[in-house]
């Protein structure tokens, strides 16, 4: 959520994506940062053990999240 939240603050839209397992941890980071509605998408967990397909097959099945996070209209 760092991440997210200083390229926010400099007026880069930016997404946060993470194990949906890091969730509340997101929401609590988010507001510690003084943005509670950075964006962020969550990828199924586990995805420490997932392989090559398995982690491309993760990040097709939120790529219209993460655009919608991108462009939709506040």
């Amino acid at each position: 959520m760092h991440d997210t939240v200083w390229f926010e603050i400099q007026g880069i839209p930016s997404v946060g994506i993470a194990s949906s397992e890091f969730e509340d941890a997101a929401q609590t980071q988010a507001e510690a940062l003084g943005l509670p509605e950075a964006r962020r998408v969550f990828v199924p967990h586990p995805i420490q053990d997932a392989n090559d397909d398995e982690m491309r097959a993760k990040a097709d099945g939120v790529m219209a999240a993460v655009i919608e996070a991108l462009t939709a209209k506040d």
